[in-house]
């Protein structure tokens, strides 16, 4: 008792500071090994999964002719998965708090893997949806959980940069998972280049495993229904975050319908190109692999809401490029919606962990429900201008989606900072202000 009332009181000060510091430096920070296994494992993760995810795009066209099914319908492919996925993972978040975040990840890669693999042996178009829609069920493992052990993880300085890493994996294996699909359909069916991607996400998923270090800031709940509700209502308090799950449904569904529809006319006259040759259009997804950590970082200086509405601006000039007669014209606007895409994502996915506090998990379960849910409906309904007014149709649907996430960003440029948030005893720079 004297000795520790002999000690200065600078000196216990200075102590009990570098035991916040210490807490402070457990997180993940770039530079770091834990960094790079980190962004090793969720690069493999977001390769693996949207691959498995997005490889049917470009085989649209072939269940068309092999089922004799309408582009509408032929899209169910991925819409189906992506409803299912979207209501998943409403769930996903709360049985990462109860079993662990690496267990549900890991579980939901092998499993959904495997899922790609049978569905390219399943006959008849009924069959192959049944599997497609189960795989939405096991992939809702994946991308909620992600987001959450990045926001519980990462340093506040590395966040932006790390999700940003995250996506362009995302990016990678969405590209890949199409383009090797298309070509080799080309070559040797639609069911060899479903199976070629299904043994790449396996590979994908087994890297994840080995790579990715324990939960450090974890703490399991058991599951409580009431006080999920209790933390899912309470995110619709916040003055940002019901914006942000809007941006999710208006990104993707805007994304996914250029790309589900855009085969569709560069098959037929007066483009007539060969399904390898529209495979390797999905080869623009390499700028996302920029696009999102780039923007990321941008937005971490700059402040989110400076940055997010350049990448609705950069789509609804894409958009407009599509509507020309010229391929090359139309390849710059895909460049330029791909782009958008990937760098707004990164930033309203970000966003949303640091505003969400306690209730990471669901919010980041709720950003990807409505995520989704653009792709479904929004994939979905394209279909149906497309089969009215052809190309113009789709672009006219998908402009007034990206113009509505334009005038959101505005809203949320005026939506005022949190305030202490940062990690702890890390104070906050005034660019990553969320």
């Amino acid at each position: 008792m004297d000795t520790l009332q002999s000690i200065p009181a600078g000196q216990a000060s200075a102590s009990e500071s570098g035991h916040l510091l210490a807490q402070a430096e457990d997180f993940i920070r770039h530079g770091t090994p834990a960094f790079r296994h980190t962004n090793l494992a969720l690069f493999a993760a977001g390769f693996a999964t949207f691959g498995l995810l997005y490889c049917v795009q470009p085989l649209m066209p072939a269940f068309s002719h092999a089922y004799g099914v309408s582009a509408a319908t032929s899209a169910l492919s991925l819409s189906l998965t992506t409803g299912v996925l979207a209501f998943a993972m409403l769930f996903a978040g709360g049985l990462s708090d109860a079993w662990g975040r690496k267990r549900v990840m890991v579980a939901s890669l092998l499993v959904s893997a495997v899922l790609v693999l049978l569905s390219a042996r399943v006959s008849g178009w009924v069959p192959l949806l049944l599997v497609r829609t189960l795989l939405g069920l096991t992939l809702s493992g994946l991308p909620a959980v992600a987001m959450t052990y990045l926001s519980e993880e990462m340093h506040a300085e590395s966040i932006g940069l790390g999700m940003g890493l995250y996506i362009s994996g995302s990016a990678v294996g969405g590209m890949a998972g199409r383009l090797i699909s298309g070509v080799l359909a080309d070559f040797f069916g639609w069911r060899v280049g479903v199976a070629g991607v299904g043994v790449i996400g396996l590979l994908a998923g087994l890297t994840f495993w080995w790579a990715l270090p324990p939960s450090r800031h974890f703490t399991p709940h058991p599951l409580d229904a009431r006080a999920l509700l209790r933390r899912f209502g309470g995110m619709f308090r916040d003055a940002a975050l019901p914006w942000l799950f809007a941006e999710g449904f208006l990104l993707l569904g805007a994304f996914v319908t250029v790309y589900n529809y855009l085969g569709y006319r560069l098959l037929a006259p007066p483009f007539g190109l060969s399904q390898s040759t529209v495979g390797l259009i999905f080869g623009i997804y390499l700028v996302g692999t920029f696009s999102s950590a780039w923007m990321g970082e941008l937005a971490g200086r700059l402040g989110r809401r400076k940055v997010l509405w350049t990448a609705f601006a950069l789509m609804l000039a894409g958009v407009l490029l599509t509507v020309s007669g010229s391929l090359w014209l139309i390849a710059l606007g895909i460049v330029a919606i791909t782009f958008g895409f990937f760098g707004g994502h990164s930033i309203a996915s970000s966003w949303v962990g640091r505003r969400a506090g306690a209730a990471k998990a669901q919010a980041s379960s709720m950003y990807l429900f409505c995520y989704y849910m653009g792709s479904s409906v929004a994939g979905a309904g394209g279909g149906l201008f497309y089969a009215a007014h052809g190309w113009t149709g789709v672009a006219v649907f998908v402009g007034a989606l990206v113009l509505a996430g334009l005038l959101v960003a505005a809203r949320l440029y005026r939506v005022p900072p949190l305030a202490g948030i940062a990690t702890p005893a890390t104070p906050m720079s005034k660019g990553a202000m969320p």
